[in-house]
């Protein structure tokens, strides 16, 4: 049986009553930032099945540091660097492999499975290409990823990748140097691979 929620809740209200224990607040809370959560995780993983648990962990995470947040900053905002964080310990405890600097921006399997796109509509061309930047983000080298993510996509600098990542600020900027090149690299193979079907 699902309990009610109170619409009247503000978040300022909610987070309040959530730190002192009160199990709906905290559902409020849950029910505002699930989804932002989830599209982070799922863009920082490109895995379905992780970015659920992720999310799950980062809202285990958050029950047990509301406590702590001192409304230094927005609560969005504080949510977000909470799970980033938890994102990034489960890949340092999968062993994310690390991609060197030298690596060649060639993908490494050749004879992979080919991702079969459908012919362009005019109406919804904005959606295809969409669908087109995210599957390739998703091809991305874990590494360069992450550092695509939380710098193009999630506005991080340099020196915060570098501290959250515990890479140098330099090894930063040309780890998103590299996966802009290989995002380029697959977005214009995607399009060839259209046009040579046509």
């Amino acid at each position: 049986m699902r309990r009610p929620t109170n619409p009247g809740f503000n978040e300022a209200e909610a987070i309040e009553k959530a730190k002192a224990g009160d199990a709906i607040a905290f559902e409020n809370l849950y029910g505002l930032h699930k989804r932002r959560v989830y599209s982070l995780c799922l863009r920082m993983t490109g895995n379905t099945a992780e970015a659920e648990d992720l999310t799950q962990e980062a809202f285990l995470q958050l029950y047990r540091k509301i406590g702590t947040f001192r409304g230094e900053s927005a609560f969005s905002t504080w949510l977000h660097r909470l799970s980033v964080n938890v994102v990034l310990m489960h890949l340092r405890k999968k062993g994310l492999p690390e991609v060197s600097l030298e690596e060649t921006l060639e993908p490494q399997q050749e004879d992979g499975p080919k991702k079969d796109i459908g012919a362009r509509d005019n109406v919804l061309a904005g959606s295809i290409d969409r669908v087109n930047l995210e599957r390739a983000i998703e091809n991305l080298p874990p590494g360069y990823r992450i550092i695509f993510v939380l710098h193009d996509i999630e506005g991080y600098e340099h020196n915060e990748i570098a501290e959250m990542m515990g890479c140098s600020i330099g090894n930063s900027k040309s780890q998103l140097h590299k996966a802009r090149m290989k995002l380029r690299d697959l977005l214009k193979q995607s399009k060839a691979e259209k046009a040579a079907r046509r």
